[in-house]
């Protein structure tokens, strides 16, 4: 069974080869603005198993000069995969990690006893399944006090010296292009030092403390001049999210303002990304730049989109000249003239837009993105946590229940951990005033709803999972949330189902890898509904990977049931979560949404008061869901609007996954 199947929704954003990291001698031309070597693989997966090898290579090189080999590592969820392919090498290749030192490259500040911290992390992903000496561990100590923190960073900086240098550096990019905890304005010639947290690397560090105000505001981290010593340097970047931060590393100015930048004036340093974060460098996004390109629909159209905001102009007023001035005089040549390829363009995108989601009956669907039969249809949309559905695609929902198809929403998780403690509390509290005057003799709940509050109030300590009870309330506050933003929308409850899948269910941050049992819950779903037309969620840009495990649960269940003849017939669409957009050469199905149905998607997010204001996992993006989602719709609508279309107040937009 093939569980990870998310990576192949971007595979065919651009031909292979302008990103396979096997060429390299070939890529040296599409390189020419990449000021340090990149490599760009399909998947982060791929990337970390590549890594992992290099690095246990490495090992057994020093080992067999019989000397030591310092490695200096980062926490965080990136290299996560890098840890278990090395744990994996030690137990069933036999690789030693006795000549192995190591280096934690930052540790927060300051850390109560018990604590989450770098190290632990550290520790339970990776060295506790190795047999590296742990007199050969070294890490910043968190619990020190403030007046021993000059002395200590010093020392650390002398036992990296005392150990012949850092012959591995492996570092993660953060959001703002900081490496380390080495935020902008950070000094090159900076060493090991106490430093104060920005509000972005205390967002980051969430997956780590569970909420924000768990993180410390301080870190103890090697400096940038401590980091430009070492013999070798991989700097690795995962997720669409940190796709601006990797161009700006890469092919920007070296400044202070963009950390990782400094690697551009080292002599040994190599940045790995996938391909969603290696998107924004010009050999992929605009390959026209740097080569001769292999013209595909979705490429011309990415750069007539590109030249129109170049040259400012709408797509039927570009000229000949536009083209020859900006590179792209390949299509001229294709097309005779840069009319051929205006109306071209214009056309593909107009036939995008559809108020007909499901299809419209008896209408001829030969130019729309859905068909107009079967009508009316059995429509499933699902959604990762139980707000997905009415952020995403709240308007198109409420259009496919408006147009009389038979819709079900399928709730993939329970959002538990997406609860505060004072939900619980003030639900809780109320359950005890109705119990007390309606059941005032039932002593076990009063006694069950003591228990959870003294817990809550009192007892509970940080690093603390939830008991069964306060997992059961947290998931059924946002059932009923999911239930009534439903039933507002217009939708018969009967057709929710919450299902609950085991991966999800630790109670923690961090989550179970996906497994059969998952894909079992979701094959079983699809063969009870059968439904003509499925929505799911693309955006693999969520802060705790959520989105990208339910995405290779239903991926994986379709590839299993593909050959059912149901399923043959299904289109299935996907929506991007709240933190980005599909790119316009993308869209295949834009359907607009009216002031009216923007509010009424609103007033449906709304519906979700747990998430509002206290929701722990807002990103590194200080509005609110609701706002961040009028945002993006209102931001593609003038997307199609400046580039010559119809004006609409806001357009939700989908692309279609084609089973191989």
């Amino acid at each position: 069974m093939r569980l990870d199947l998310s990576s192949q929704i971007v595979l065919d954003r651009v031909p292979q080869r302008y990103y396979s990291p096997e060429n390299e001698f070939e890529l040296s031309a599409l390189t020419r603005y990449e000021k340090v070597p990149t490599l760009i693989y399909e998947s982060s997966v791929d990337a970390s198993l590549q890594i992992a090898k290099d690095i246990a290579a490495r090992i057994k090189t020093k080992q067999a000069e019989n000397a030591t080999f310092v490695l200096a590592l980062p926490g965080g969820q990136s290299p996560l995969t890098i840890y278990q392919e090395l744990v994996r090498i030690h137990k069933e290749e036999g690789l030693s990690f006795k000549n192995v030192i190591v280096f934690n490259l930052y540790e927060f500040y300051p850390l109560q006893a018990q604590s989450n911290s770098n190290l632990k992390l550290l520790k339970e992903s990776f060295l506790d399944f190795v047999d590296v000496d742990p007199k050969n561990i070294y890490s910043p100590d968190g619990s020190i006090s403030k007046a021993e923190i000059l002395n200590y960073c010093r020392d650390y900086e002398l036992k990296i010296q005392s150990v012949g240098g850092i012959d591995y550096m492996l570092l993660g990019l953060g959001r703002a292009g900081n490496i380390g905890i080495n935020i902008a304005g950070s000094s090159l010639n900076s060493h090991t030092r106490l430093i104060l947290l920005d509000i972005q690397s205390r967002k980051e560090a969430v997956n780590t403390f569970g909420s924000l105000d768990k993180v410390p505001v301080s870190a103890v981290t090697m400096g940038i001049s401590t980091i430009m010593k070492a013999k070798e340097i991989a700097l690795i970047a995962w997720g669409e999210d940190k796709a601006n931060s990797v161009k700006d590393v890469v092919e920007g100015a070296l400044s202070d303002a963009i950390p990782a930048s400094c690697l551009q004036a080292h002599p040994n340093a190599r940045v790995y990304t996938d391909l969603n974060a290696g998107f924004d460098l010009t050999r992929i996004n605009h390959p026209w730049l740097v080569t001769s390109c292999e013209w595909n629909s979705k490429l011309i159209r990415r750069a007539i989109v590109w030249l129109c905001f170049r040259v400012n102009k709408p797509i039927l007023k570009l000229t000949n000249k536009d083209y020859q001035n900006n590179g792209l005089e390949e299509l001229l040549a294709l097309y005779g003239s840069a009319y051929n390829v205006n109306i071209k363009i214009f056309n593909d995108l107009q036939h995008t837009i559809t108020g007909w989601p499901g299809g419209k009956p008896d209408a001829d669907d030969t130019n729309r993105p859905e068909r107009a039969k079967p009508y009316p249809k059995n429509v499933v949309i699902f959604s990762p946590h139980p707000d997905d559905d009415v952020i995403s695609m709240g308007g198109t929902f409420k259009r496919l229940v408006d147009q009389k198809h038979n819709v079900h929403v399928a709730y993939q998780t329970s959002g538990n951990i997406a609860v505060g403690d004072e939900e619980v509390i003030r639900y809780v509290s109320l359950l005890e005033d109705v119990r007390a005057k309606y059941d005032s003799s039932n002593e076990a709940f009063k006694k069950k709803y003591a228990d959870i509050l003294q817990y809550l109030l009192h007892d509970k300590k940080e690093g603390d999972v939830d008991t069964p009870d306060i997992m059961f309330l947290k998931g059924h506050i946002r059932r009923q949330e999911a239930t009534t933003a439903c039933r507002y929308v217009g939708m018969d409850t009967k057709n929710v189902r919450f299902l609950d899948l085991p991966f999800y269910e630790t109670g923690r941050v961090k989550k179970n890898p996906i497994s059969e049992a998952d894909v079992e819950i979701v094959k079983k779903y699809l063969k009870e509904v059968q439904p003509d037309e499925i929505f799911v969620a693309g955006d693999l840009a969520d802060p705790h990977g959520t989105h990208k495990v339910c995405l290779d649960a239903i991926l994986a269940a379709i590839d299993e049931m593909k050959n059912e003849e149901w399923l043959k017939h299904c289109r299935i669409w996907m929506y991007r979560g709240a933190w980005a957009e599909w790119e316009i050469d993308h869209i295949e199905m834009a359907v607009p949404i009216s002031p009216e149905e923007l509010r009424s998607k609103r007033n449906a997010i709304l519906k979700h008061q747990s998430q509002m204001e206290s929701a722990p996992f807002l990103g590194n993006d200080e509005r609110l869901f609701w706002q961040r989602s009028e945002d993006r719709n209102r931001a593609t609508a003038e997307l199609y609007r400046s580039l010559g279309l119809a004006s609409y107040e806001a357009i939700e937009a989908f692309v279609q996954y084609r089973p191989i």
